[in-house]
């Protein structure tokens, strides 16, 4: 199923990506690629 982009992440969509690489919640991620951008990329 492809969903329509919806353009790049909102600031606000950009900081809980990031709040979360540094939380607890992904201490166990290494090497990994996040688009916050809403599928523009597929």
């Amino acid at each position: 199923m492809r969903l329509p982009p919806r353009g790049h992440g909102q600031p606000q969509e950009i900081a809980a990506a990031v709040t979360f690489l540094l939380s607890e919640d992904a201490s166990y991620l290494m090497d990994v690629h996040l688009a916050v951008d809403g599928g523009f990329l597929i």
